[in-house]
């Protein structure tokens, strides 16, 4: 993924779409990452930060970000966390679009959020070995 920008979307971009940003950014030396929402949160969720902080990654700084037309411009690839926003996005984009299908972390236990982080880990580096 040599000199990409990809950008993770989900609704309030204070879980799923923030852990895989922290993850690409701290695994990548080639590209670089942004998450954003299409309905952000006012602050991360709690367990992100958490479950994150477990696996040495410090997201606290990190805030829901809107997801706007340009940053849908600068991104190489956009990849939903879950079909839930797929209608937000505009269809002059769906050539960038990849779709994980990864669970909601509302009303999940913390054991099961940090199965959704391991995930999200998993897909984050086989993200990164594909050219």
């Amino acid at each position: 993924m040599k000199n990409k920008v990809l950008i993770f979307v989900c609704k309030g971009n204070s879980g799923r779409s923030q852990m895989a940003e922290a993850f690409f950014n701290k695994l990548s030396k080639e590209g670089k990452a942004i998450s954003a929402g299409t309905s952000p949160d006012e602050e991360m969720y709690p367990w992100t930060i958490k479950v994150m902080k477990e696996v040495g990654i410090d997201v606290n700084r990190q805030k829901p970000k809107l997801l706007t037309d340009e940053l849908l411009k600068k991104a190489d690839k956009i990849i939903l966390m879950d079909s839930d926003v797929l209608e937000s996005i505009p269809k002059e984009y769906s050539l960038k679009l990849e779709n994980w299908q990864i669970e909601k972390l509302l009303g999940k236990s913390i054991e099961q959020v940090r199965k959704i982080r391991d995930q999200i880990r998993k897909k984050v580096e086989q993200l990164m070995k594909e050219k």
